[in-house]
C-alpha cells in the first residue's frame, strides 16, 4: 500500500505549525515515523525536512523579533491558544536558562512560539540561534518519528480502516482539530475570567500619585521585558511576577498597592494581584492597559539604566542607598504641556 501522504505534506504541516497556524504536527510526524520504518516514506529525507520547516519557521520568528522587539511577544500572547504561558513566564524560562532554552522550547506549550522572537529580540547571535534551535527541533522531529517507529504495528493494522473510511476520515480529522481548538480556546476564556478584578486606569493613578496618599507603584516585568522597555512609572518597585510570593514581607498592607506589567489584557498583572489577594492584601489593582497604555496617555516614565534592574523592595532601598541605577526621568510621546506641577506630561529633572 502507498503512503497516504509525501514529503511535502510533512513540511508544510511542521512549516504551518512552527508560523502560529493550530494544525499540529506531531500527529503527523508520528504517522510519517510508522510510514518511514514500514519502507513507505525515506527517514532520513523525512527527519531532513522536517528539522527544515521547524528552523524556517523559528528563522521567521526570530527576525520579527529582531526588527519588532517586544511588540512581537505580546501580539502572540495576545493570539496564543495558550495563554498561561505568557510572555513574562517564557522570558524568565528564558532568563534562566539562556539559548539553552531552545533546545526543550518545542517541548514546552508557550515556550515554543515566544522562544525565537525573543531570541531575536535580546539580539542573540543568528549563528548561536539557528545552532541550539537546530538542536531543539532535531530532538522534538527525532522524538516524533521514533515514537511512530515503536507504535508502527499498530498504525499500519489501522491506514487500511482509515483509507476505506475515506472522506469520513478527513472529517473526522477536521472535527478532531476543530475539537482541539475549540478546548484551547475554552481554557483561554477560563485564564482570563480567573483574572477579572478590578483595574485602575491610568489618569485615576496619575491623580492618586500627585495626592498624599500616594499608592505602592509595582512593576512586574520580568528583567528581560525591562531591557526590551527601558522606561517605568515613576517610583515603581521591580518585583517580577514570578517573584511576588517572595517578597510579601516586604510590601505595605496599609497602602493600596497598583501592578503593571506590558502583558495583553495585564495577565502577568492580574495573576500577580490574584497571589496578594490569596494572602490577604485586599487594596490591590492591577492597571489598566500596563504601562504602553501609561505612556501613550503622555504621563512622565523613568528611564532605566541597562542591565540595572531592581528586584524587590528592599533591594530598591539598598539600591538608593548605594546610588546604583539612579533612574532619569524622560517624559512619555506628546505630552501635554503643563501649566502647574504633576500634570499631564510634567517631567520633573533628574
Amino acid at each position: 500500500m502507498a503512503s497516504p501522504f509525501g514529503l511535502s505534506f510533512v513540511f508544510f504541516n511542521v512549516l504551518l505549525e512552527q508560523l502560529g497556524v493550530p494544525v499540529p504536527a506531531v500527529p503527523t510526524l508520528v504517522l510519517a515515523g510508522a510510514l518511514a520504518a514500514d519502507g513507505r516514506l525515506p527517514g532520513a529525507g523525512l527527519c531532513a525536512l522536517a528539522v527544515s520547516a521547524c528552523l524556517i519557521g523559528d528563522s521567521a520568528w526570530y527576525l520579527a523579533g529582531r526588527v519588532y522587539g517586544g511588540r512581537v511577544m505580546r501580539l502572540l500572547c495576545r493570539i496564543s491558544l495558550t495563554p498561561d504561558i505568557c510572555v513574562s513566564q517564557t522570558q524568565a524560562s528564558f532568563e534562566r536558562w539562556g539559548a539553552k532554552a531552545l533546545v526543550i522550547a518545542k517541548f514546552v506549550p508557550g515556550l515554543s512560539m515566544i522562544a525565537p522572537p525573543l531570541a531575536g529580540a535580546t539580539r542573540m547571535s543568528y549563528a548561536r540561534f539557528a545552532g541550539f534551535s537546530a538542536l531543539g527541533s532535531t530532538l522534538w522531529v527525532g522524538t516524533a518519528l521514533l515514537a511512530g517507529v515503536l507504535l508502527r504495528p499498530q498504525i499500519v493494522l489501522l491506514l487500511p480502516r482509515l483509507a476505506g473510511m475515506g472522506r469520513a476520515a478527513l472529517v473526522i480529522l477536521l472535527v478532531l482539530l476543530g475539537t482541539y481548538v475549540a478546548f484551547k480556546w475554552r481554557e483561554r476564556r477560563r485564564f482570563y475570567a480567573a483574572l477579572e478584578m478590578a483595574r485602575i486606569g491610568v489618569d485615576e493613578l496619575h491623580e492618586q500619585m500627585s495626592g498624599a496618599a500616594a499608592p505602592v507603584i509595582v512593576d512586574v516585568r520580568s528583567p528581560t521585558a525591562q531591557d526590551l522597555e527601558l522606561r517605568r512609572i515613576p517610583g515603581a518597585l521591580h518585583v517580577p511576577m514570578h517573584e511576588v510570593e517572595r517578597h510579601l514581607g516586604e510590601l505595605s498592607r496599609d497602602s493600596e498597592i497598583i501592578l503593571y506589567c506590558n502583558c495583553p489584557n495585564e495577565a502577568s498583572a492580574a495573576q500577580a494581584a490574584r497571589v496578594l489577594l490569596n494572602h490577604g492584601f485586599r487594596r490591590v489593582r492591577p492597571l489598566r492597559g500596563g504601562l504602553d497604555a501609561w505612556i501613550a496617555a503622555g504621563y512622565a516614565v523613568e528611564e532605566i539604566a541597562v542591565g540595572v534592574h531592581t528586584v524587590s523592595p528592599a533591594a530598591a532601598r539598598e539600591s538608593a542607598a548605594a546610588d546604583v541605577g539612579v533612574p532619569a526621568l524622560v517624559p512619555g510621546p506628546a505630552p501635554a504641556p503643563p501649566d502647574t506641577a504633576g500634570r499631564r506630561g510634567d517631567v520633573k529633572p533628574a
